[in-house]
């Protein structure tokens, strides 16, 4: 049941919610990536591309309305990263060059906040064409791996 993630939402925002949710996903579960992004978007939520990959696999592309809260709680922590990551980065950029190096980049990333795995991390890594060993512009970075999936 939706009970144990329900703590974490008001209850009109469950209801708000469930009516979106049942609005896009009318076999009463999400089976496509345009459904969840339709219906994230429209609670106001700016999922990129490979965060909404990463959803639909997760539950092997069948997302329950419990799931769906589930996403929706992770999510909406992940939101508030940019502006804490640039943050995060730019103590790290000592000579205030805009660049860091991606070590310290990884390493950020992965004791941050909602600890990223060390292959989320690759992943953005490879998204964002940054080699491990090169030097990062930081807030590029940040651009690439938190802009919402295009809208179609």
């Amino acid at each position: 049941g939706d009970t144990n993630m329900a703590r974490y939402f008001r209850e009109q925002d469950i209801d708000e919610y469930r009516e979106c949710f049942y609005l896009y996903a009318r076999s009463g579960s999400i089976q496509t990536i345009d459904q969840l992004t339709c219906i994230m978007r429209s609670l106001g939520m700016a999922p990129t591309m490979p965060e909404l990959n990463g959803y639909m696999a997760a539950k092997s592309g069948r997302i329950a309305f419990a799931d769906f809260l589930e996403i929706m709680h992770t999510h909406s922590k992940k939101e508030n990263v940019p502006n804490e990551l640039l943050t995060a980065f730019r103590n790290y950029d000592v000579n205030k060059r805009g660049m860091i190096p991606a070590r310290d980049l990884w390493n950020i990333l992965v004791k941050w906040g909602e600890k990223l795995t060390p292959r989320e991390v690759e992943q953005m890594f490879r998204e964002a064409n940054v080699s491990p060993n090169g030097m990062v512009k930081y807030e590029d970075f940040v651009k690439i791996v938190c802009s919402p999936a295009p809208e179609y």
